[in-house]
């Protein structure tokens, strides 16, 4: 029970503890618009400092990708995900929740994540309208030379 009260009084930190989001972590963001989670990428900048955008030429750790139905296609955005990803690295694909406006099928993400190389490890809440899928690169799925 005290844990439970420990990672309410510390709500903020306790996301980036979720995501997995540790100091000096390279974390690319994708799909920024003004319907994110705000209090989400602050506790993540918090932890391991700016957010770098699609245009980056460095490996990141992790991948946040804010997807809406209607933002294009999920398999092309998730391979364009993958690019600076480490090996061992994480995608985390931020969707709308149930009855949001923007929500995406669960059946759209089982589909489109197998296929870009990718296999759903698990799902939390991240926030008060977005659901998280942690997406892990499948075995053998990419190598960097």
């Amino acid at each position: 029970m005290s844990a439970t009260a420990g990672q309410a009084a510390d709500g903020v930190r306790s996301l980036a503890d979720r995501f997995g989001i540790e100091p000096g972590m390279v974390v690319m963001e994708m799909g920024y618009d003004d319907d994110v989670d705000q209090d989400l990428r602050d506790a993540l900048t918090n932890r391991c400092g700016e957010l770098v955008d699609e245009d980056t030429d460095e490996v990141v750790d992790a991948v946040l990708v804010w997807y809406r139905d209607g933002d294009g296609d999920l398999f092309e955005l998730l391979v364009d995900a993958l690019g600076p990803l480490a090996d061992s690295g994480i995608v985390w694909l931020l969707t709308p929740k149930a009855g949001r406006e923007g929500h995406v099928e669960p059946s759209e993400i089982a589909e489109s994540a197998p296929t870009a190389g990718l296999q759903q490890t698990s799902t939390i809440n991240a926030g008060r309208d977005w659901s998280g899928a942690r997406l892990v690169l499948r075995r053998g799925s990419k190598s960097k030379k």
